[in-house]
């Protein structure tokens, strides 16, 4: 339980120093932060990866795992753009994570780090949680002997909520989780999952960078 845990909470940690020691203003923020959380949450998941009997199997089995786990990716990323709406946040709209304030090379640094973390470390970490421990825990404690993808509606309903209040834009991050959660149902294998929500952060982040909109980060 806890190699799915700790990474999870590590991360939630930076979260909480960052609403609780900084403002919203990108400047106020020390861009180091994020290296840092992400060095150390990927740290917790190499460490545990013995543990992680769902991710010992192959990312697919087919060309239509690939195909359903891209699409979806790309699916959530277009919803997830369009729900920025005043009423569906928590809090205020701060600056978002802009490296590239800094400049030069170090710029350049944060900004790869940024996308490494969004695109490679968060979605194994957080599908790991989500999609393997917790969609599971609610059904029974004991959640290494439910199988992958089984469905009830109290695990659904009570996951999509919380992938909701875990992001800034909670209705995006409740549109997310059920898509993500749907994916489970569809294959019953994590690996889907995890590169589906690679696919959406990777275009999220392309996005970010293009339009230079970094409130998304």
């Amino acid at each position: 339980m806890k190699s799915r845990i700790l990474p999870f909470a590590c991360y939630m940690a930076f979260i909480a120093i960052h609403s609780i020691f900084f403002s919203e203003d990108t400047s106020d923020v020390p861009l180091w932060l994020y290296p840092l959380k992400i060095t150390l949450v990927a740290g917790l998941l190499i460490f545990y990866w013995k543990d992680y009997d769902e991710l010992k199997n192959k990312i697919f089995n087919n060309v239509q795992e690939v195909i359903w786990a891209v699409s979806v990716g790309i699916v959530v990323y277009i919803l997830w753009v369009r729900m920025d709406f005043p009423w569906a946040m928590q809090g205020e709209t701060g600056a978002g994570y802009n490296p590239f304030q800094v400049g030069g090379g170090l710029g350049v640094f944060y900004a790869g780090a940024r996308l490494f973390g969004a695109s490679i470390v968060v979605p194994v970490m957080e599908e790991l949680f989500w999609r393997s421990f917790i969609i599971r825990y609610i059904i029974s404690a004991d959640f290494q002997k439910v199988p992958l993808g089984k469905f009830t509606w109290v695990s659904f309903l009570f996951t999509v909520a919380l992938f909701g209040v875990e992001h800034h834009f909670w209705l995006a991050g409740m549109m997310a989780g059920a898509a993500y959660n749907l994916l489970l149902y569809k294959t019953r294998r994590l690996w889907p999952c995890i590169v589906s929500h690679a696919v959406t952060n990777l275009v999220l982040g392309l996005h970010v960078f293009a339009t230079g909109e970094w409130f998304w980060w």
